[in-house]
């Protein structure tokens, strides 16, 4: 029983409020060497933990985070998010429930741009959250709209939580293809993941979107109108959705249409972000001109590539590649103004700080998870997990439905990172041999996953909303605004369910 005394050691490890990396590092060690001193453990598998930690840190779909974490960091730094929100509430305003409309939307446009959940519920709390009680709504209906506007960061791409996703259903898939006797194994791309994620996180937005037009008819003061709300005109709409969307294309556009990997794309996402965040500094002309030029050069590379190298390049390829360098010229003058302008207001520096400490953050976690799943596996646990799922009544639906649950009420403890890692690669290879397409399965996990943002007592959107919100708004407030938006979180899980085409239908047209 060494295995479930060792998952129960970390969840108390993690209630105990100790730092979560130290936590489950130090139960799988303690537990190691519990189980090499009963016997039921091979003190030598330890062996295998510098080489796993060496695959993690030089794993290039992983590399892909800090860049995306920097990325996010940025455009919360240039005050993007402040100006969506002003600009959609004076556009949505007037119409009842249209404050918190505009809330979704704006949380959606952040999701696709920077996939971070703490900027994004942070900057809305601040700004959004005084704006809706002023205009008469209730605290909790206030504080559950943006905790789960938030949250969209995780199920929109792109995300921590796909590309980590990505990697172990990978690995998952792979390990179910070889113990069903397949050597030819196919893989699942972060790619993929993607774009399986992108249409269910767009019906989640609908979704949370008809709940508050339907509850704004059924109960009007629960969501009234902005009475002072001013007009906004077309050109101030499309100035401040412009370059947001414009990021979002180029990231994900190069992701799916499989023109560059998860870092090359994440590399562009972030200096499309300093490009926006130095255009908001000064100097918007010369930053346009760069972002044009290096969109240009892009095109130019891919349509006409040039190798000065060939002994037969004619006066066509030279003027070709003479544009090419005036072209970078300019994407590096602008590049460096923008830099120099986010240097000289300080606000460089605490990008770098803060992209260091949640990358950090993150890969610590993934680190320990898996040296806890390793010792978890020598336990014994893996072959526990699969007999305990094989046994469940109603075959391969009655499996999954455990596992959900599982995945569930392990969110009201644990972070996605831990779920995924330790908990996903032991489940995952058992559900796809029993016949669950992992493209289907994935989606379903994430949206699963991105509930425990909501659930308490230790949901993370709870944290950072509390952290920020007006001191009229409780804890028990909050509490009581994400309860609704929970269920409608499984209304999601359930239409995705019902229609797998949600999340398939789009990779198997790109893939």
């Amino acid at each position: 029983m060494l295995d479930v005394l060792m998952f129960a050691g970390l969840v108390a490890g993690i209630l105990s409020g100790f730092p979560v990396a130290f936590s489950i590092a130090g139960i799988a060690i303690l537990f190691a060497l519990i189980g090499a001193a009963t016997g039921d453990f091979n003190i030598s598998l330890l062996g295998a933990l510098g080489q796993r930690i060496f695959g993690i840190l030089t794993n290039p779909v992983l590399i892909a985070i800090p860049l995306f974490v920097f990325m996010g960091v940025v455009l919360e730094k240039s005050r993007i998010a402040e100006e969506l929100l002003t600009t959609m509430g004076r556009l949505f305003g007037r119409m009842a429930g249209g404050l918190g409309i505009s809330v979704v939307l704006v949380g959606a446009l952040l999701a696709a741009s920077t996939g971070i959940v703490g900027a994004t519920v942070v900057a809305m709390g601040l700004i959004a959250l005084p704006a809706m009680l002023k205009a008469g709504y209730a605290a909790p209906l206030g504080a559950g709209i943006i905790a789960t506007s938030g949250t969209l960061g995780q199920i929109i791409p792109p995300s921590t939580l796909l590309i980590i996703l990505s990697d172990v259903m990978s690995s998952a898939y792979q390990q179910a293809q070889f113990a069903a006797g397949r050597f030819t194994v196919e893989t699942i791309s972060v790619g993929e993941t993607f774009a399986a994620a992108l249409v269910p996180g767009l019906v989640l937005v609908g979704i949370y979107i008809l709940y508050l037009l339907a509850r704004a008819l059924v109960r009007p003061r629960d969501l009234p109108a902005l009475a002072d709300a001013g007009g906004v005109t077309a050109r101030e709409v499309v100035a401040v959705i412009l370059p947001p969307i414009a990021l979002i294309l180029a990231v994900l556009g190069s992701i799916l249409g499989g023109v560059a990997t998860p870092a090359e794309a994440a590399a562009v996402g972030a200096i499309g972000a300093v490009l926006m965040a130095g255009a908001r500094l000064g100097g918007a002309r010369l930053v346009a001109a760069g972002a044009v030029a290096l969109v240009a050069l892009a095109v130019l590379a891919s349509v006409r590539p040039i190798r000065l190298q060939r002994t037969d390049t004619d006066a066509a390829d030279l003027a070709f590649a003479a544009l090419g360098g005036v072209l970078l010229l300019v994407g590096v003058a602008a590049l460096a103004l923008a830099l120099v302008r986010l240097l000289r207001t300080g606000t460089l520096r605490e990008v770098a700080v803060n992209t260091m400490t949640v990358s950090a953050m993150i890969f610590a976690t993934i680190i320990a998870a898996s040296m806890f799943s390793l010792v978890f596996v020598g336990l014994g646990g893996e072959e526990r997990v699969e007999h305990i799922l094989e046994s469940m009544p109603g075959g391969p639906t009655g499996a999954l439905l455990f596992a959900m649950a599982l995945i569930f009420v392990l969110g009201f403890f644990l972070d996605f990172v831990e779920i995924s890692i330790i908990l996903l690669p032991l489940v995952v290879p058992v559900l796809i041999l029993m016949g669950h397409d992992p493209v289907w399965l994935a989606v379903l996990i994430a949206i699963n996953l991105q509930t425990s943002f909501l659930t308490p007592p230790f949901g993370f959107s709870l944290f950072y909303l509390r952290g920020a919100a007006p001191p009229e708004v409780t804890t028990g407030h909050i509490y009581r605004g994400v309860a609704p938006f929970i269920l409608l979180q499984w209304l999601g899980i359930l239409c995705v369910w019902l229609f797998p085409q949600l999340a398939t239908s789009l990779p198997d047209w790109l893939y």
